[in-house]
């Protein structure tokens, strides 16, 4: 019988609950167990592929497509559970099923209600990831507890037991214990407050994981036990890590945290916890040989979440080469300052990201120049990629003006535009795509690359002919000027199956660039950084060394 637990938070939000549930995650996969992680979102939103990064950061993108919340990220870097569009869901993709059933006649006639219609779609949800052969379900709430979005949910998982057993249910909170520094003293009555919440919605947390700066005594422990009717060992301290968040696993484990889990749900497969692959990560975090700095541009740079697994990859990249890896972040209206053209000449290696709708073309694509023409490591990402197409394009091909019809619709050389503009004579190429492609629509998910070779991004995938990565993009290199770049210094080094779309290219004469139309920083994780990555920071290391 699959188990299920239930991830809450309380008294504020951005505790990391994302990261919790991720770790928890890892902890239960390396004893044995079969996981599945799900995150369930309060916002009416029905597509997360259109949050604002400024307020939700970056939009993560699975392999079959869809568009989710970051913390989906934090699942497969800490876990190997495979992820699809049912391990996320919006309130507004819960509320659109039941207006579509509602519409299709499967009410028969019923008053629609929040109970039990929006509930049971909830549970259904949920019991959708459960079932043969997976042992465990970890189920995120977003949001926090008292939140009138979340209410909804909290019904639907104080119902769950009923339908599946208390035995089979874990309900685990996460909370803070704010330290007043003038008092110099821990503050459990927020969480008190916030766990009377919750046990008023009818829910009894299991496990109280307590969010805090300082460590909590057995005392302090207690005492939260005590008021919050949860055993004294099943209140977990989580202190505010200092140097990464790949600690957070392992210190959940000193405080016994999965075997707790274990055996409160009565998991009789679960084999022992061995923990040598992650503790060798962490001496690499904490003796670094090397220190490069890589220079983070984008529209959103400044703000850390907006490029979360951008900024992940290369910290994994880093533990690979025992590399401590800092990041300059710039933003893309910068680049155009000559203090700032300073800064970017002066880094180690460049990320040029970027993501649907984003403007600032110009910064960004003088930051290509800077880095193509000062021999700096260069790696750009989706839009990254089609920057360098233009800027190569306008200052070595001569193509004056050139640029991409998603900023410019007049350009006299449009280097990338739609799929859709792409025409031979009166045939559109997406014809004999294998893709669905409506105009203007997004290509998501995974797709097959093939490498061109011999080829730099193919040494750097370890002479492979092609992988497997993650798309999400609109517009296209123009296969109308495929024939000019045929012979330049610039090289198509990669492309799709059926060989119409372009996916990569590259500078064979510089030290390090190279530019792809896909999301490398999705398929990378602590244990096995992304081969990208790994070879940018390799570059930057050596060119620091030369320098």
């Amino acid at each position: 019988m699959t188990k299920y637990i239930f991830i809450t938070g309380g008294v504020v939000s951005s505790l990391g609950k994302g990261l919790t549930c991720a770790s928890i995650g890892m902890l239960l996969e390396h004893r044995g167990l079969t996981v599945r992680l799900q995150k369930l979102d309060p916002y009416l939103n029905v597509d997360p592929g259109l949050f604002s990064p400024a307020q939700h950061g970056e939009v993560y993108v699975l392999d079959d497509g869809s568009t989710t919340d970051l913390d989906l990220g934090h699942y497969e870097r800490f876990t190997n559970t495979p992820l699809t569009w049912n391990s996320s869901w919006t309130t507004g993709q819960i509320y659109q099923r039941v207006f579509e059933k509602e519409r299709h006649g499967d009410y028969q006639g019923a008053t629609v209600q929040v109970i039990p219609h929006v509930t049971n779609e909830i549970k259904q949800c949920v019991t959708n990831l459960g079932g043969h052969g997976i042992d465990v379900v970890i189920i995120e709430i977003g949001g926090t507890v008292g939140d009138i979005e979340s209410l909804p949910h909290m019904e639907a998982i104080r119902q769950f037991p009923l339908d599946v057993g208390k035995e089979n249910c874990l309900y685990i909170h996460l909370t803070l214990i704010p330290f007043l520094k003038a008092a110099r003293e821990l503050k459990t009555k927020p969480t008190q407050h916030s766990v009377g919440q919750l046990r008023q919605i009818g829910i009894q947390p299991d496990i109280l994981i307590c969010r805090t700066e300082m460590p909590l005594s057995h005392d302090e422990r207690s005492k939260i036990g005590l008021f919050c009717n949860i055993d004294t060992e099943a209140v977990i301290e989580e202190k505010d890590k200092d140097f990464s968040i790949y600690e957070v696993p392992v210190r959940l484990h000193d405080h016994k945290l999965d075997q707790l889990i274990v055996d409160k749900l009565r998991i009789h497969n679960a084999g022992l916890l061995e923990l040598n692959d992650w503790h060798e990560l962490l001496e690499r975090i904490r003796n670094p040989v090397h220190e490069v700095t890589v220079a983070v541009v984008g529209e959103y740079a400044e703000m850390q979440d907006a490029y979360k697994s951008t900024n992940e990859a290369l910290d994994h990249a880093g533990i690979a080469h025992r590399t401590r890896v800092r990041k300059l972040r710039i933003p893309s209206r910068r680049v155009l300052q000559n203090e700032t053209c300073r800064e970017l000449q002066k880094a180690d290696a460049v990320i040029l990201s970027g993501s649907f709708g984003e403007s600032e073309i110009e910064g960004k694509i003088e930051t290509v120049r800077i880095a193509r023409e000062n021999g700096i490591p260069f790696l750009g990402i989706g839009l990254g990629m089609q920057c360098a197409v233009i800027e190569f394009s306008r200052n070595v091909l001569n193509l004056k003006g050139a640029g991409s019809t998603e900023y410019d619709k007049n350009t006299p050389h449009p280097v990338i535009c739609l799929r859709e503009e792409h025409r031979i004579g009166e045939h559109y190429f997406d014809r004999h795509s294998s893709f669905t492609f409506r105009e203007g629509s997004p290509k998501t998910g995974a797709d097959t690359t093939v490498f061109q070779l011999p080829s730099r991004i193919s040494e750097v995938y370890g002479n492979r002919p092609l992988t497997s990565e993650r798309f999400r993009h609109r517009y296209e290199f123009n296969n109308r000027y495929r024939d000019q770049w045929e012979h330049c210094a610039m090289r198509i080094s990669a492309q799709s199956a059926d060989g119409l779309w372009v996916q990569a290219v590259e500078l064979p004469e510089h030290c390090w660039f190279v530019a792809v139309q896909f999301y490398p920083e999705f398929k990378s994780q602590p244990t096995k950084p992304h081969p990208l990555f790994a070879s940018l920071i390799a570059a930057a290391i050596r060119k620091k060394d030369v320098s």
